[in-house]
């Protein structure tokens, strides 16, 4: 039996109704759904912006969307219709970057893919692909760094804490590989900037949220009335191997920060100041 033709695909929707301000409620789900209502509405997006962060302007009255959970997915699954799964990342990515411009450039984006349906993800020539491209580059640098320098204190009750405070929004993104790599224990990673964290209970990850106000110490620090009595004892040991290992003729910092940029510094145990001087070790070979 013969295969019928390919029904053409459908043309992609003419906004045609003026231009309006959308405001969502900032989480990824809610900014999907603007997506889909963008084209319901046949009205494309003059700013779109969080709930609270929205300004006046010449379209002051917005148009708030309420996240649809059914909605979002049909939008998330109908995107690899016009894109690969790596492209279709890339949108969730620009996303977790926080950028100022990032709700429009996802939807400059995805309305591309839709009306070249096809692939666009290696059209540089197009400033929003270069920009997307560039903003994922940027989250996943950041992305590998705090697996590398993120630094965990013990508290009395077995928890190991560690305080973060990325440029970007990259909880979701490491969650995977300190569930793995740190499977035997419980720990907590806390974003100080951002207000949440990841909690892993020796059974499954989970997303946590702490409440905004009141004061917080020092860098995020835990308190020292809840660390694990040894934790201090950890940090001088630590300190002091780095000390030892260190070859003073060989520094160079300026490739230092190149590997480890300053700002990471205040994550590190051996960048912190001493508690105790040190001490080169002495050779002690006796007399033959």
């Amino acid at each position: 039996m013969g295969v019928g033709p390919v029904a053409p695909r459908p043309p992609a929707p003419e906004l045609r109704n003026p231009p309006a301000g959308y405001t969502y409620d900032g989480s990824f789900e809610g900014l999907l759904t603007v997506l889909f209502r963008i084209y319901d509405r046949r009205s494309a997006p003059a700013s779109i912006q969080p709930e609270g962060a929205a300004q006046g302007g010449l379209f002051a009255q917005a148009v708030a969307i309420a996240t649809d959970e059914t909605l979002a997915t049909r939008t998330w699954d109908g995107l690899l219709r016009f894109m690969p799964e790596p492209a279709r990342a890339r949108l969730y990515h620009v996303f977790l970057s926080e950028d100022s411009e990032r709700e429009l450039l996802i939807f400059r984006y995805a309305d591309m893919a839709l009306r070249a349906g096809r692939d666009i993800s290696e059209n540089y020539a197009d400033a929003t692909v270069r920009r997307c491209q560039r903003l994922a580059q940027q989250l996943f640098r950041e992305k590998h760094r705090m697996e590398a320098f993120v630094r965990f204190e013990k508290a009395q009750d077995g928890l190991f804490h560690a305080t973060i405070e990325p440029d970007f929004d990259t909880l979701p993104l490491i969650a995977s590989h300190f569930t793995k790599r740190y499977a035997d224990q419980r720990w907590l990673i806390f974003d100080k900037k951002r207000r949440y964290g990841l909690y892993y209970d020796l059974t499954q990850t989970t997303i946590v949220e702490f409440e905004t106000g009141g004061a917080s110490p020092r860098r995020g620090e835990v308190s020292a009335t809840v660390l694990d009595e040894r934790e201090p004892l950890y940090k001088v040991l630590w300190q002091a191997y780095f000390d030892h290992v260190n070859i003073p003729e060989r520094k160079n910092l300026k490739l230092h920060q190149r590997h480890i940029p300053r700002r990471y510094w205040k994550y590190l145990s051996e960048k912190q100041p001493r508690e105790r001087r040190f001490e080169p070790i002495k050779n002690k070979r006796g007399k033959m």
